[in-house]
C-alpha cells in the first residue's frame, strides 16, 4: 500500500505572489499578496491528494505530481524547489 506524500512546509507560486504554508498538525495558511494567513483551515492527505477546508467553510482540493502541487487553478512549487525559478513568469 502506498503511503501519503508528505506535503509538510511552504509551498509557493512560480511569481511569489501566494505562498501556501502547510503545517504538520493539518492546518494551512495562505499568504496572497504579502496579506498573511488570507485564508486558513485544516487540510487531509490521501496518498497524493489533498482535500482543504477553510475556516469558513470553502473547499478546494489539490494534487502533487512530480513533486508539484496543483491546488485548484494554482501552480506551487516547494520553496526550495528549483524548478520555481525557471517557470517563465
Amino acid at each position: 500500500m502506498k503511503s501519503d506524500i508528505d506535503v509538510v512546509g511552504m509551498w509557493v507560486t512560480a511569481d511569489g505572489h501566494i505562498r501556501q504554508e502547510l503545517r504538520a498538525d493539518g492546518r494551512y495558511a495562505e499568504e496572497r499578496g504579502g496579506r498573511r494567513s488570507a485564508y486558513t483551515g485544516r487540510y487531509s492527505v490521501t496518498k497524493a491528494h489533498l482535500d482543504y477546508v477553510d475556516d469558513t467553510g470553502f473547499t478546494a482540493t489539490g494534487d502533487i505530481r512530480d513533486g508539484v502541487l496543483y491546488h485548484e487553478h494554482l501552480v506551487l512549487y516547494r520553496e526550495s524547489d528549483d524548478r520555481r525559478g525557471q517557470v517563465r513568469r
